[in-house]
């Protein structure tokens, strides 16, 4: 993170307080800065390495130090180094800061140290990764999904910052880019129906991998014979070269010579004038003229960026593979044997994650080195788990038990089972079912991050070949608690110490695992609750019935079996409103009648009126272990909280308001806080305090009597819960696609946008019925497609798991393009598979067989429809939707035949061979056998958090919410340097925070760093998330315009038309987010393509948000000022007339949009009427063109920013009335004090006093000089949806429609530097206003309902269950987080009116009503935290 330009200045306010706000500490973050200050240039030299100079850091220890060196050009594929400072060898644990003499411009020299045994094969592995140097085409053949940007751009020198040399290199085959005359390709022009898969995956520009040598393997010699061991040799290797020549290596303590042996006679002495060379390739150079000119030719090819190169810790699935898979086949040497030597003793993998986990966190550089160790553990199990599912499904390992139904295999220190399909959860669905929630329930375990204490296991699920797997370590102590007992270890003190089924037997390792249960259980809402054993004895439990705790052997505290950790969902649980769990047998048979009636009707409280005849819920689900998201539970408890202080206040209005109760001192105060905590369910009678018992709505359990009243409550809650999904969720993200113009595109991209408002996928079916009864079904289309997309694909990848259970591994390809086939083709009639193979079978020259009867070969389209819909009609209650055939889906939702077959592969990964498919062709399989790569495992893994990094991330969003560039830009840079060193900058999280960077580093004005960070950006997103994948759509859009701003315009132009093609294949053109391509590509493509795209953009915004909507407005003058260049005034002025009328209704009157659209309508006019002139004078003889109006690459970049969001208009003016209003209150306080003075004299002293006040705060006085830095809005790259009214006011430049900033008015200029609650706030809408009172400031709030609080803002502290707040006027009277306020723009209101930021109860409210403390709210450069009765209040 090093950085030579300081922005900001020296010391000052914000930067004070920006080391205060840092996530990390200011300790830390002034480490960091010091560790960048440390890194200072040595000289490499010796080991036979040309020399050059190393950049080292100077808080690296000496093995850092040489990893770094193993791993740079010059020195691999050497090892066995070790590194000599003045003659004297360093110790490898040794600090270099301690280290005397290292000084910048020492000179270091490595030292060859003999090889051992195992650093002999460790050499000749480092060697092969040089061999196997990975090609273009070896991510595709591996399943990986590759970088396509290089085959756009490539950068030569990766060390430039800039990066503005550019190489380009075009493919010969059919690319996206454009043609030699400038005009796209026409499949990539609006309305065409054509998608060329070829186009997607162009070919490198990088060349083909040479070949080294054509055979490498252990000699037939080896192993070394006893007396040729003793004296020293190690390995014999045979090489074939590529001259042909075979030569016999044996490697000893000194390195590799060449012996004298041949296949026919042993001879280990050393060949006549052969050397001894410590590294391997030496030799081989020495031997093979060939070798040494391919190895000096690939060590001067330019190197690209490591982010290309390095692995990624996790697979990401291509579903396209390459056009040719045999003959992209290499040799990769695996006959030399050394990758079996890692194979032969496997891993624990449970104590290396847990000796990960027990790493120390007390210093930010400890942190960093325990989270990339997590990671790394982590990566590597998931890999292994891959490996291990292939192995167990292809049956090469034998299960360890006899249970046929429930195998279970050893494998690679993996313990590997596909769990038992229980009746009570639903067969195999409620199997699969529960592995995927053990999953979710370790992962919420794990990042329990204060809790240590407390362990899971390593735990995966995989699906390969249609069977589920789950994958987890092997748990310490199982046995050896058995062996132990005999000592002095007792079984309650060793073993099973928790659950259900534990034995009772107190010890202090049983209280001390229940004080771990009793904390988790506090962070994860769980309600501590008894239920009946199975002797009607009370068991006490903090988790589910099913949970199990126990000791192992290494002395870890394990909880396991965590599948029903989150609450049920009730709207699918219809037995619980005809059973009772609050009884046994014994009492149920004493209870009378009227209770019995007493208790149906309490079954069904909490569902809203009609909600049962509405919804048609609760219903029955093919499995009963359907949860509530944690995401939903914390929205839900917000939402509760938020009608807790509106009964509180309420109430305490009915008694005389708020100040009185709380100053009087009486019971009032009380009553109130106890007739709230009532109503909503609160479990305590005088704070809010929300839990739920897990345990609620499971059949096999029964609760105790005593608490029949608070599982009465449990169930209340549980209802409003579910109905909640149904009647606010929903329909919050139905009214954000209405907005948001990076709606969801696919499925990946669907789900996690319902997941992240808790809304689980069994509700697509919900979504769909709402949205057809919805007056925007037409403008919810694209939503309405993908939901039926993904329901679809989830129904066949059901059916698709039990087809292949009946297909051998020889038919598989068959099997998959013969199922392919029947989808996608209605009325299919492939040839019969038994004629086709016995063609294969007689080119074989062997028997046919009985293929013609195997089941899978008889299955037929519409036998294959009918099951995708009767499994789609039993799990998302949709009964005609999917009509009769894929044509219906075509037809009636727009979808696409090629968006469906994506989204198949990805789900259950299929990969396909590269090339065009028409899917349509009813005579001919348009998917054969060869066409079928392979079926790659697909995992579900716990995600490790990358905690330093995310902070800073976070913190950066808050700073860039308010305005603070400089601050954003600091704190980014910091993000980014700590996902580099966790993650190496290849996680998801790291991709978002580089795409941020570049927007604030180009609104800082610097565009071409902007672009070299964007380049990152654009190549993690394709690595980590898919070539394809929705947010890879967006980076190549932003950068399109910072190429563009850099000069650029044909990159710019490829990558625009590169996410317009991905588009198109991931959903189509009917998508919002087209609109915004298409408006991009209308600006940078010239002749009449640009007007063909504007045009496309206009159709669309029109039609997804209308004719009177921003984003339709604008494109109406783009396309005007497009027809101006084109010298068509008339229909410019009326496409510009409807944009004006746009901008009034919208923004208003005196809007600045407003007004330059009137000017630019003036403009237009009057050049209309100069042509129009000039024609009439010269008559028709004239010949002389006509003028128009072209804009200027500057206008055209300042659109382009505004309709990729990079910098957006502010959709209204509320904010300068809310200033106006502000000012006229300080005025009349000035006059209540005393001070007759004029309104001049007010504005004039808030000026001054202003000004001194945001110099003070800047600093360098940058966001002050520009009245207020832009805000960013980054919906996608924060993973925080907001509705585009919201995102939109996030920009304090205004930016004309023409392209121009216009500054505000001169006589506002004293409320642009004055800003209370946000710069870029619609104060006015979210009905906060400011009073002053004795010179201090009362913030209210109109007290709208705010269901999901602003991201990254507020802290909730209802995570627990338990809100605890000083009630202060912004707490009790907006219910909105801490206001924390910055003078020059730098303050944000943080509107979450279900979220509590102080401490304390709302008994103590009354108590502490006259406090003082505190102070958060800038008012005009003194801060003040309101009370309830205006005190400042700690």
């Amino acid at each position: 993170m090093k950085d030579k330009v300081k922005r900001g200045g020296g010391g000052g306010k914000n930067q004070a307080k920006a080391e205060v706000m840092s996530p990390t500490g200011g300790k830390d973050v002034a480490g960091i800065k010091q560790h960048d200050d440390t890194s200072f240039p040595v000289k490499i030299q010796g080991a036979g390495v040309e020399p050059f100079e190393l950049q080292i850091q100077g808080f690296w220890l000496v093995q850092d130090a040489v990893m770094h060196l193993l791993s740079r050009d010059e020195v691999c594929p050497r090892s066995n180094l070790s590194v000599s400072l003045a003659g004297t060898t360093l110790d490898p644990l040794a600090d270099l800061q301690s280290i005397k003499g290292l000084k910048p411009g020492a000179i270091i020299r490595l030292v060859e140290e003999p090889y051992t045994a195992g650093s002999a094969r460790f050499h000749l592995a480092r060697v092969l990764e040089l061999l196997r140097a990975s090609g273009p085409q070896d991510a595709l053949r591996e399943g990986r999904s590759p970088s396509i940007l290089e085959t756009l751009t490539h950068t030569p020198d990766a060390s430039l910052p800039n990066g503005k040399s550019l190489k380009r290199s075009l493919s010969n085959t059919k690319t996206e880019t454009t043609n030699q005359d400038g005009a796209p390709p026409e499949y990539l022009l609006p309305g065409s129906s054509e998608r060329p898969l070829m186009a997607l995956l162009p070919h490198s520009s990088q060349p083909e991998t040479p070949s080294y040598l054509k055979d490498l393997s252990l000699s037939c010699w080896n192993p070394a014979p006893g007396h040729r061991k003793m004296q020293g040799d190690f390995l014999y290797i045979t090489v074939v070269t590529i001259e042909g020549r075979r030569c016999d290596i044996t490697s000893c303590p000194k390195g590799f010579f060449l012996n004298r042996s041949t296949e026919e006679v042993f001879d280990p002495r050393p060949a006549q004038s052969s050397p001894v060379c410590h590294c391997f390739t030496e030799l081989l150079c020495h031997i093979s003229p060939a070798f040494k000119q391919t190895l000096t030719t690939l060590k001067n090819r330019t190197q690209l960026p490591p982010v290309e190169v390095m692995p990624t810790p996790y697979h990401t699935l291509s579903w396209l593979g390459p056009p040719c898979a045999s003959r992209t086949h290499k040799n990769t040497f695996n006959r030399l044997g050394v990758d079996e030597q890692s194979a032969t003793q496997a891993p624990d993998w449970n104590e290396e994650l847990q000796a990960a986990r027990d790493l120390p966190q007390g210093s930010l550089e400890e942190r960093l080195l325990r989270d990339k160790a997590l990671l790394e553990v982590n990566s590597a199990f998931v890999r292994a788990v891959m490996q291990g599912a292939e192995t167990v499904v292809d049956g090469f390992v034998e299960p360890v038990n006899g249970n046929p139904e429930d195998p279970a295999f050893l494998w690679g220190g993996l313990f590997m089972s596909k769990g038992a399909a229980s009746t009570i959860f639903g067969g195999d669905r409620g199997r699969r079912a529960a592995q995927r929630l053990e999953l979710q329930g370790v992962q919420a375990y794990s990042n329990l991050h204060k809790l240590p204490g407390l362990h899971t296991l390593p735990t995966a699920i995989v699906d390969y070949r249609g069977v589920r797997l789950s994958a987890q370590g092997l748990a310490p102590g199982l046995e050896g608690s058995e062996q132990e007992q005999d000592q002095e270890a007792s079984p309650a003190s060793r073993g099973l110490l928790y659950g259900a089924n534990a034995e009772c037997q107190e010890s202090p390792q049983r209280r001390r695992l229940l004080e771990y249960l009793a904390l988790a259980a506090k962070d994860l809402n769980l309600q501590r609750h008894t239920i009946l054993g199975p002797k009607n004895h009370n068991i006490p439990l903090f988790t589910s019935v099913d949970a199990q705790g126990l000791l192992g052997a290494d002395g870890r505290y394990y909880i396991l079996d965590v599948f029903r950790s989150f609450p049920a969902d009730a709207n699918f649980c219809p037995e619980v409103e005809t059973e009772g769990q609050t009884v046994t047998g014994e009492e149920e048979s004493n209870k009378s009648c009227e209770e019995d009636e007493e208790k149906k009707s309490c079954v069904k409280e909490g569902w809203p009126e009609n909600y049962l005849s509405d919804t048609g819920l609760p219903k029955r689900y093919p499995h009963r272990l359907c949860r509530l998201r944690p995401e939903l539970v914390q929205a839900f408890q917000q939402h509760k909280h938020w009608k807790f202080s509106q009964h509180v206040r309420e109430i305490l209005d009915q008694e005389g308001g708020f100040e009185e109760c709380a100053t009087a001192g009486d019971s009032r105060s009380t009553k109130a806080v106890r007739a709230a905590c009532k109503e909503v369910g609160s479990l305590s009678d005088f704070i809010f305090e929300m839990r739920f018992n897990p345990n609620i709505f499971c059949p096999e359990v029964s609760h105790p009597p005593h608490e029949s009243t608070a599982t009465k409550l449990q169930e209340r809650l549980l209802r409003e819960a579910a109905a909640f999904t149904i009647t606010h969720q929903i329909p919050a993200f139905l009214e954000y696609c209405l907005q948001c113009n990076e709606a969801p595109m696919d499925g990946v991209s669907l789900k996690k946008a319902l997941h992240q408002r808790g809304i689980n996928l069994r509700y697509l079916g919900f979504v769909n019925t709402i949205i057809s009864q919805s007056e925007h079904k037409e403008r919810l289309r694209h939503i309405t497609r993908s939901v039926i997309s993904e329901i679809f694909t989830r129904s066949t990848r059901r059916v698709f798991n039990s087809f292949l259970q009946g297909v051998d591994v020889p038919s598989l390809s068959a099997a998959v393009s013969h199922f392919l086939c029947c989808l996608l083709v209605p009325h299919f009639t492939p040839t019969p598979v038994g004629e086709e193979m016995k063609k294969k079978s007689r080119r074989r020259g062997r028997a046919a067989g009985t293929t013609e009867s195997t089941p899978w070969s008889t299955l037929t389209g519409a036998e294959l429809w009918n099951l995708v819909c009767q499994d789609a009609a039993e799990t998302y209650n949709i009964s005609d939707s999917l009509g009769s055939g894929p044509n219906h889906l075509v037809e009636h939702y727009g979808l696409q035949k090629l968006s469906l077959l994506r989204e198949f592969c990805l789900k259950t990964g299929v990969q396909l061979r590269l090339r065009d498919y028409v899917l349509d062709n009813q005579n001919k399989a348009p998917i054969g056998p060869d066409d079928v790569l392979n079926i790659f495992p697909v995992v579900k893994h716990i995600q490790m958090q990358t905690q330093d990094a995310s902070k800073a991330f976070c913190t950066a969003q808050n700073f860039l919410q308010k305005g603070l560039l400089d601050q954003a830009h600091e704190h980014l840079k910091e993000a980014a340097y700590l996902f580099s060193r966790v993650c190496d900058s290849l996680h998801p999280e790291a991709c978002y925070c580089h795409s941020m960077l570049a927007k604030v580093t180009y609104m800082q004005g610097k565009a071409a760093e902007a672009r070299s960070v964007q380049l990152k950006a654009v190549v993690i997103s394709e690595r980590v998330l898919g070539f394809d994948h929705p947010n890879t759509i967006l980076q190549y859009a932003l950068l399109g315009v910072y190429a563009y701003a850099g000069g650029e315009t044909a990159l710019a132009q490829k990558c625009l038309l590169r996410a317009r093609l991905l588009m198109l294949t991931v959903h189509g053109e009917d998508h919002p987010y087209t609109a915004t391509l298409d408006s991009c590509l209308g600006l940078v493509l010239t002749g009449d393509q640009g007007g063909l795209f504007l045009k496309n953009a206009l159709r669309l915004n029109t039609s997804f948000f209308g004719p009177s909507h921003i984003h339709t407005a604008f494109t109406q003058h783009l396309l005007a000022q497009w027809m101006c260049s084109k010298g068509d005034y008339r229909s410019a002025m009326t496409h510009e007339k409807e944009a004006l009328t746009a901008f009034t209704s919208v923004l208003g009157e005196d809007h600045a949009q407003t007004c330059s659209s009137k000017e630019f309508m003036c403009t237009i006019t009057k050049q209309a009427v100069k042509v129009e002139r000039s024609l009439r004078q010269a008559g028709a003889e004239c010949t002389e063109a006509v003028e128009c109006l072209t804009s200027t690459t500057d206008t055209v970049l300042e659109q382009l920013v505004l309709v990729t969001g990079i910098r957006s208009i502010t959709h209204k003016d509320g904010l300068q009335e809310y200033k106006k209003k502000h000012k006229e209150l300080k005025a009349a306080v000035a006059r209540e004090l005393g001070f007759i003075v004029s309104d001049d004299y007010v504005v004039t002293k808030l000026v001054n006093e202003e000004e001194k006040s945001s110099d003070q705060e800047t600093g360098s006085g940058k966001e002050a000089e520009d009245e207020g830095s832009p805000a960013v809005e980054n919906a996608s790259e924060s993973q925080q949806e907001k509705p585009a009214e919201e995102t939109s006011e996030k920009s304090a430049a205004i930016v004309s429609a023409n392209g121009h900033v216009v500054e505000p008015a001169k006589e506002n200029e004293h409320e642009e530097k004055t800003d209370v609650d946000g710069e870029d706030r619609d104060s006015a809408a979210s009905g906060v206003e400011v009073k002053v009172v004795n010179g201090e400031s009362e913030v209210k709030a109109a007290g709208e309902e705010t269901e999901t609080s602003a991201p990254n803002e507020v802290n909730s502290n209802t995570a627990n269950g338990e809100t605890e707040s000083d009630a202060t006027v912004d707490e009790v009277k907006s219910e909105s987080g801490e206001v924390n306020g910055e003078i020059n723009g730098a303050c944000s209101v943080a509107v979450s009116p279900t979220v509590l930021k102080s401490k304390g109860t709302w008994a103590d409210v009354v108590s502490k009503a006259n406090g003082a403390g505190d102070t958060n709210t800038a008012v005009n450069g003194e801060a003040a935290n309101v009370t309830a009765n205006g005190e400042a209040e700690e």
